[in-house]
């Protein structure tokens, strides 16, 4: 499994000209921790404070998965701003998924601001014992 950061709605340049003309933060790179466990499956931890859980979207698409996530402030245009330093607006990631992986089963769980993705080992490269056969019974086996 490839760790790409891509995040394809958010140019660094228009990020800083948006910033300029509106006043509002941009949305900062969404940081992630990807770990194996022994089974082989793939784990994805993605922080997300203070991302409504209804605007999480988890995607797989031709071995690209995808996490998309949504803040918004909690106050109005019309409110008196004094300070504004938490990031705000849309968050993508992009991981390539390998062909180790049952991208079919994949599992998502959103807690305490942080996404949690599962991704299984593929059964088909799962390790597994071959019995090796002995004696004059594996002679006739050819």
């Amino acid at each position: 499994m490839a760790v790409i950061r891509h995040e394809p709605y958010r140019d660094p340049l228009e990020q800083l000209m948006s910033l300029a003309a509106s006043g509002k933060r941009a949305a900062l790179a969404m940081p992630i921790d990807v770990y194996r466990t022994e089974d082989g499956s793939y784990h994805v931890e993605a922080d997300l404070p203070g991302a409504d859980a209804d605007t999480l979207e988890v995607t797989v698409d031709h071995n690209i998965l995808t996490i998309h996530a949504q803040r918004t402030a909690n106050y109005g245009e019309t409110d008196h701003v004094v300070a504004a330093e938490r990031p705000q607006g849309s968050f993508s990631r992009q991981l390539t998924l390998g062909e180790d992986v049952d991208a079919d089963r994949l599992t998502a769980g959103y807690t305490e601001g942080v996404l949690h993705v599962t991704i299984p080992a593929s059964p088909k490269v799962q390790p597994r014992r071959i019995q090796v056969s002995h004696g004059p019974a594996a002679a006739a086996d050819k």
